[in-house]
C-alpha cells in the first residue's frame, strides 16, 4: 500500500470531525452577532480560527512521511531497472504489474508491447487479458505516441473524453493508457484502470506519466546496453573473419602433412583443433570470458602452431598474478595480440620467445605480450598504435586485429583504459593492454 493511500483514511475521518466543529462554531458565530452576544461571538471567532489552523496542520504531510515516499520513489525505480534488464517480455511485466499497482488508486493495471497484452493484474476481468491482441484505443496510443485517458479529463486540452474500456461483465471501466518510448519509438503502453471517471484526477494524470517516463528510461538502458553488446559481437566476428581463413588454411595442410607421416600426432591435433574452433564459436557469442579461458584458447592456438613451425621454433611463458584469473574480460582479447608476433615476429631460423604478463597495476590490470622477434622502429609502432586507435583506420591484418582488441577494451572498460605499443627493430615488441579499474571489478567478482 502506498504513503498516500496509508493516511488517507485518518485524514479523511479528522476532516470530517473539524467539518462539524466548523459548521457548529459558524452557528454560534452567526447567532452571537444577532443577538449582539459579544462574549459568543469572540469564543465561536476563536474557535474557528483553531479549527482552520488544525484543518491545515492535519492536512500537510509530515516530513518523515515525504522520506519515506521518497525512499519508496527510489526503491521502485531500482526495482523496475532490474525487472528491465532483459527488456520488455511477459514475465518483466509481470513483475512490472505487481510493482507499480500499489502506488496508484487504480484497481487494475496492464502492460503490453506494440502487438499484444503482456501481462494484467487487478479486481476486474477486463476484455483484453494477458495473451490478447492490443486494443483499438491502445493502437490508437501507440500511433499517436501520447498518453490518452477514458471517461477523463484529457491531458492536453483538459475535455472529456467519452470512450470507455468494456469489462468483461458489460460494465464500462475507465483508465489511462501511457505509451512506453525508446529513442520516440512506441514499443509498448502501461495501463491503469478505475473504477469510476472520478478517479481519474491530475495526481493520477501526473503518476501515469511518471511511470510510462520512468519505464522508458529503463527501456531505453536496456536497449543501449544490448546495441553495445551486438556492436562488441560484430566486431569479434569482423576479427574472426580476418583470422580464420589464415590460420584455417595453414593448420588444414599441416594435419593433412601429419595424416602420412605422423597419424597419431594429426588426430591429436584435428581433436584440439575442434576444441579451439568450438570455443572460438561459444566465446563470439558471449560479452565476457574469465581470463583463465581466454589464455587457455590462446596456449590452444600456439599448440597448433608449433605442429606447422615445429615445438623448437616457439617457445611461450606465462606470468599470471594472483587473483587475476579470474578476471571477466572480452573474448579474443589476447590471443590476437599472440597471433600477430606469430605471423609478424618469427625470424627465418631460431626459437621466438613469447612472454605473457597479467598483473595488477594500482587500480588497473595490465596485460602484456612481449616477444624477441624481428621488432620494428618506435616510429612504425607509433603509426600501427594511432591508426588502432582512430575512429576508422581502414586498416587490415594487424591494423584491424589491433583496432578490434583497442575498441572492446575502452568499451568494457572505459577511461583509463589503451593499449600501448613498444618495439626496437632485432629485438622485438611488447604490446601491453591497461585495463582501467578492473581491479574493482576483481574485487566484485571476490564478494559475490
Amino acid at each position: 500500500m502506498s504513503i498516500k493511500q496509508q493516511i488517507r483514511p485518518v485524514l479523511n475521518r479528522t476532516n470530517v470531525i473539524l467539518g462539524i466543529f466548523a459548521v457548529l462554531l459558524l452557528m454560534l458565530l452567526a447567532w452571537g452577532i444577532v443577538t449582539g452576544n459579544i462574549v459568543a461571538a469572540t469564543l465561536s471567532g476563536a474557535g474557528l480560527a483553531l479549527v482552520i489552523v488544525a484543518f491545515g496542520t492535519v492536512n500537510l504531510v509530515p516530513d518523515n512521511m515525504q522520506a519515506q515516499a521518497t525512499e519508496r520513489t527510489l526503491s521502485i525505480a531500482s526495482e523496475t531497472l532490474k525487472t528491465c534488464r532483459n527488456g520488455l517480455t511477459p514475465e518483466a511485466a509481470e513483475k512490472i504489474c505487481s510493482l507499480l499497482l500499489p502506488e496508484t488508486d487504480a484497481v487494475g493495471i496492464a502492460v503490453t508491447d506494440t502487438k499484444t497484452v503482456l501481462a494484467y493484474q487487478g479486481v476486474y476481468e477486463v476484455s483484453y487479458p494477458a495473451g490478447s491482441p492490443n486494443s483499438p484505443t491502445t493502437l490508437e496510443v501507440l500511433e499517436s505516441k501520447r498518453m490518452e485517458t477514458f471517461v477523463s479529463m484529457d491531458e492536453s486540452n483538459q475535455s472529456v473524453k467519452r470512450s470507455g474500456i468494456t469489462r468483461k461483465d458489460g460494465a464500462t471501466a475507465f483508465g489511462i493508457v501511457t505509451p512506453l518510448l525508446v529513442q520516440d519509438k512506441p514499443v509498448g503502453t502501461i495501463k491503469l484502470y478505475y473504477r469510476s471517471g472520478t478517479d481519474i484526477d491530475r495526481t493520477q494524470l501526473a503518476i501515469a506519466k511518471g511511470l510510462g517516463e520512468l519505464l522508458s528510461t529503463q527501456l531505453s538502458s536496456y536497449e543501449l546496453d544490448r546495441q553495445a553488446e551486438l556492436t562488441a559481437r560484430a566486431e569479434v566476428k569482423a576479427l574472426q573473419a580476418q583470422i580464420n581463413p589464415h590460420f584455417l588454411f595453414n593448420t588444414l595442410n599441416t594435419i593433412a602433412s601429419l595424416t602420412r607421416t605422423n597419424p597419431t600426432k594429426a588426430r591429436d591435433l584435428l581433436r584440439e583443433f575442434a576444441v579451439f574452433y568450438r570455443r572460438s564459436l561459444e566465446n563470439s557469442e558471449s560479452s565476457l570470458i574469465p581470463l583463465s579461458s581466454e589464455l587457455e584458447q590462446t596456449r590452444r592456438y600456439l599448440l597448433i602452431e608449433k605442429a606447422r613451425f615445429g615445438e623448437d621454433r616457439i617457445i611461450e611463458h606465462e606470468y599470471v598474478e594472483e587473483g587475476c584469473s579470474s578476471l571477466m574480460v572480452p573474448a579474443f582479447l589476447v590471443q590476437p595480440i599472440v597471433e600477430n608476433s606469430v605471423r609478424h615476429a618469427m625470424r627465418e631460423e631460431g626459437p621466438l620467445h613469447i612472454d605473457i604478463h597479467v598483473a595488477t597495476d594500482g587500480d588497473d590490470v595490465l596485460v602484456a605480450v612481449a616477444d624477441d622477434g624481428l621488432g620494428m622502429t618506435q616510429e612504425a609502432a607509433d603509426r600501427l598504435l594511432e591508426a588502432a586507435t582512430k575512429p576508422s583506420s581502414g586498416q587490415g591484418g594487424t591494423g584491424i586485429a589491433l583496432k578490434n582488441v583497442a575498441d572492446r577494451i575502452e568499451r568494457f572498460f572505459g577511461e583509463g583504459s589503451g593499449v600501448e605499443i613498444v618495439s626496437k627493430p632485432g629485438e622485438g615488441t611488447c604490446v601491453t593492454l591497461r585495463l582501467g579499474g578492473a581491479v574493482f571489478a576483481l574485487h566484485n567478482e571476490d564478494s559475490e
